[in-house]
């Protein structure tokens, strides 16, 4: 029960930066869940990747209500190539260490940081 109060810490911080940004699951949750709640990098993707299907139900529903919001066309294309993707890349997840994960996840953070900066 002491990890109760972190958790929902980095759940409602996760959430509004979901909602006000399109970030929060592994941006956030991620490196929360391994400081914070001292768990592997490995457990901290795939449990994200499960809050994420929480999250995204609750925005998707709120952001709905308002017509033309949301490309359902866009929705689909991309939704379909992410779920093949999400399927190979969690195996892949597993084959790698917490350590290859940590530095592939940093750079990525990085890159995208910097360009976010430079371009924004």
């Amino acid at each position: 029960m002491k990890f109760l109060i972190p958790a929902v810490l980095i759940g409602l911080l996760a959430g509004l930066l979901g909602a006000l940004c399109g970030v929060g699951g592994g941006l956030l949750m991620v490196p929360a869940f391994v400081a914070l709640l001292g768990v592997e990098h490995k457990q901290a993707v795939a449990t994200s990747m499960a809050v994420i299907i929480v999250t995204a139900m609750a925005a998707t529903a709120n952001n709905s209500r308002i017509a033309g919001l949301i490309d359902w066309k866009i929705v689909a294309a991309v939704g379909l190539a992410s779920a093949v993707a999400a399927w190979f890349g969690s195996d892949l997840m597993r084959s790698l260490s917490n350590q290859t994960l940590t530095r592939i996840f940093g750079c990525v953070l990085v890159l995208f940081g910097v360009r976010m900066l430079w371009k924004g």
